[in-house]
């Protein structure tokens, strides 16, 4: 009889220990999401194959620029609008201000997806396509009187992959946290690990780049092509101005890329602006973001 009470007891301590751990979470969870006031642009959606754009203009009108945005991650084309999002925060201080935005595309192939020139990879060539949208797409906006990119994690890269390879097309180029490394997927191990030391990059998030990046180019040749640290190499003053930022605890390892790309450009003669943050990935400052891509050069 003693035994039974004795489990029974435990069995209700392991009942009320179990029920308040879940009590605890539900009342201390999250119950909701800051959002942004602000007045969502006009958007129009057009669609061919698997490339998708959405057109962005505000009801009081833009100035003569288009901003191509390149979302991120496991986003689309529909993300400039959202109101929990840094694109939203942009809207809201050009509002504020009263600035006249430029046109904004938002261009998207998908959830994942790495702009190159056509190569050994049947993935390989969306930096060719896109480009060779681009008339397509300025006829239904109009031909713009200056071109600016901007990205931000896997669109970051794709604006400096896109913009160094074709700088005769863009004023502009604003990068976000973009996946630059100072090495390259190809490395050895011991220099990859080196490198995940030296930035505190998250292994299971390293991992998941390398493998991204190995599924559109497959050697070392291919990847220097579309590398920002070699493409910046190759600048004078006349690429498009650069506004690079960074969170100091980027958990993708992305801050030590960015300032050496940032210095390198510098020493190249190209007009740039690096916002190193102190915080993690995708740190963001919105105001001086704002006033570049919607300021005259």
């Amino acid at each position: 009889m003693k035994k039974k009470l004795l489990a029974f007891f435990f069995l209700m301590i392991v009942f009320f220990s179990i029920g308040g751990y879940f009590a605890w979470n539900y009342v201390t969870s999250p119950t909701g999401s800051q959002k942004v006031n602000f007045i969502a642009a006009q958007s129009q959606k057009f669609t061919s194959g698997n490339f998708n754009f959405t057109v962005y203009r505000p009801e009081n009108g833009v100035s003569e620029d288009v901003i191509y945005h390149l979302h991120a991650r496991n986003m689309d084309d529909s993300i400039w609008n959202d109101d929990t999002y840094f694109t939203s925060l942009v809207q809201s201080q050009w509002q504020k201000s009263l600035t006249k935005p430029p046109t904004v595309v938002e261009v998207s192939y998908g959830s994942v997806w790495l702009l190159t020139p056509k190569n050994s990879k049947e993935e390989s060539g969306l930096m060719d396509d896109l480009v060779a949208r681009m008339p397509e797409i300025e006829a239904k906006i109009g031909k713009p009187r200056n071109r600016i990119l901007l990205g931000e994690s896997m669109g970051g890269l794709n604006v400096l992959i896109l913009g160094l390879s074709h700088p005769n097309l863009f004023s502009k180029v604003a990068s976000l946290c973009p996946g630059v490394y100072l090495d390259s997927p190809f490395s050895d191990f011991s220099t990859m690990r080196e490198s995940l030391k030296r930035t505190g990059a998250d292994p299971k998030i390293a991992f998941g780049v390398l493998q991204m990046a190995k599924t559109y180019v497959s050697n070392e040749e291919e990847w220097n092509s579309i590398s920002p640290i070699k493409l910046i190499e190759r600048a004078d003053d006349k690429y498009p101005e650069l506004y690079l930022s960074c969170g100091l605890y980027d958990k993708y390892g992305n801050f030590e890329g960015s300032e050496a790309l940032a210095n390198i450009a510098i020493k190249k003669g190209v007009k740039t602006k690096w916002h190193p943050l102190y915080g993690g990935h995708c740190a963001i400052d919105v105001v001086s973001l704002a006033d570049f891509l919607a300021t005259d050069q």
